[in-house]
């Protein structure tokens, strides 16, 4: 018998096997799934934060098109491990980490083609996430004007909002009941017809009214305009949304119009952490905003100086990732081509006075970029693998200090200012990655690679406890320095 007249029979069988069982269970006791032999590999979302409760922990939770999953970094092996994986049977099409005011614990908000905002707790002990809150908003699908697509929250943990593409914006308040669980309250409407949504971030404003920042824009006399010139007047507008707790209410407090477009918005650390506001990705430009008196402090994004793509098209901002501690804070962009910026705010007491770009390293194009405490920066990229880099940023000089190396070799950028452009050249590249990719023996270690301007390289291998303990140490020498300083200034 031909082989396919075998392989048509066996489909029939199984088909006429399926309808059997169809017949013959009841509709309530069936669940039908849909799942692949491979699990998607690709990451479109990832966040960071404390999700198992344990003291100092802190794990990635990342969204992988159907699924969710959480991972753990083990400083020990080197490696990050899967300590949960679950199939949400739909799209993820967002994700936030927030923890309310005095918690220990971050939750998982997701927004996905359901029509529903679902708040998730991760269970220890089960090793799985746990459904706290799903409220409906809207019908199912990745559709323009159901919320989904964006999500923001305050940073204590007040409130949320869910924004759609175009036109609707949703804000939860979140709380906690008389038995220290979380509520959640019905949605307060913060609708504008006739507007694109491009970014959304919640604003540090301490213990005020929780407020929020979008990228819009207006197409309203675009959309009636055929001539097209409407378009070319309409500007991109930074928009402020108030959430008034007394009145239950959501307001637009302030909208000002954009010169030039952005795409990404970051939200700087405010109270006594920071000085607020927002930082508007541009295309060749930083622009960071403030309500009040602050001007606008514009910063131009650098370029490479011999540039192999087009070198006339523009520098735009892909993802960021933002670190905070108690006693600083910077951001780390990715542009385009891969190439990872440090940003550093300087300020004069509550105002910011200059912004700062460094050039830290070249990975690339990722989807998110995660910034854990044990200093590692982990990037879900576009294509191609994902890994979790050693970040240098803070312990550059720990790490020179160690190797002995000279002051020239800390990773610094040399800006030079042409035709409005800011070109980095003359730097040293330090990068960080698995050693076991050369000797399986190196599989504890991480392996530091040094280029010199001649292209010259250096291998150094340092075990991730040796690193720890070097960090430790180097904290305390600066906090013993801080104080005698302070000491010092106070005697004066």
């Amino acid at each position: 018998m031909p082989s396919s007249s075998i392989v048509t029979q066996s489909l029939l069988a199984v088909a006429l096997l399926s309808v059997a069982m169809v017949e013959a269970a009841p509709l309530a006791t069936m669940h039908l799934y849909n799942l692949t032999l491979q699990g998607q590999t690709a990451i479109n979302q990832a966040i960071q934060g404390n999700f198992s409760g344990l003291p100092k922990a802190q794990e990635i939770v990342v969204g992988r098109g159907s699924a969710i999953e959480l991972l753990h970094l083990d400083t020990t092996s080197g490696k990050m491990k899967v300590l949960c994986h679950q199939d949400v049977f739909g799209i993820v099409r967002s994700l936030l980490a927030f923890r309310l005011t005095a918690g220990t614990r971050d939750f998982i908000a997701v927004g996905s083609d359901s029509g529903r905002i679902v708040i998730l707790q991760y269970n220890a002990e089960k090793t799985c996430f746990e459904r706290l809150h799903q409220e409906t908003f809207g019908k199912t699908g990745c559709r323009r004007i159901v919320p989904g697509h964006y999500l923001a929250g305050d940073p204590r943990g007040r409130a949320l909002m869910i924004g759609a593409v175009e036109r609707q914006k949703l804000v939860y308040i979140m709380n906690r009941d008389s038995d220290a669980h979380l509520t959640i309250s019905s949605p307060l409407e913060a609708h504008k017809h006739h507007t694109l949504c491009y970014s959304m971030v919640g604003i540090d404003v301490g213990f005020e009214n929780p407020t929020f920042a979008c990228l819009e824009f207006d197409y309203e006399d675009s959309d009636n305009d055929p001539t097209g010139d409407a378009v070319k007047r309409t500007q991109q507008t930074l928009t402020f949304y108030e959430l008034d707790l007394g009145l239950n209410h959501v307001v637009r407090k302030y909208a000002e119009p954009l010169n030039d477009p952005g795409n990404l918005l970051i939200a700087v650390p405010g109270g006594n952490d920071g000085p607020s506001g927002v930082i508007v990705c541009c295309e060749n430009y930083l622009v960071y905003k403030n309500l009040g008196d602050q001007p606008d402090i514009r910063c131009p994004i650098p370029r490479r100086r011999n540039e192999l793509d087009d070198a006339d098209r523009t520098m735009m901002i892909i993802a960021t990732a933002t670190h905070k501690t108690k006693n600083m804070y910077f951001f780390l962009v990715q542009a385009e081509n891969g190439d990872i910026f440090k940003v550093t705010l300087e300020t004069d007491e509550d105002l910011v006075t200059e912004m700062k770009l460094k050039y830290f390293d070249t990975v690339p194009p990722a989807n998110a970029l995660c910034i854990l405490k044990l200093g590692f920066l982990f990037v879900a990229s576009e294509f191609g693998n994902h890994g979790a880099h050693l970040h240098f940023s803070r312990m550059d000089n720990i790490i020179l200090n160690q190797f002995k190396a000279p002051k020239t070799e800390k990773l610094d950028a040399v800006s030079v200012v042409e035709y409005g452009y800011a070109f980095f050249a003359d730097r040293r590249l330090i990068t960080v990655f698995s050693a076991s990719r050369y000797q399986a023996e190196l599989a504890n270690y991480a392996a530091v690679v040094v280029v010199s301007k001649h292209l010259e390289l250096s291998f150094t291998q340092l075990k991730p406890e040796e690193f720890e303990q070097a960090r430790d140490r180097e904290d305390n020498r600066r906090g013993e320095a801080e104080k005698e300083q302070t000491t010092a200034n106070l005697d004066k």
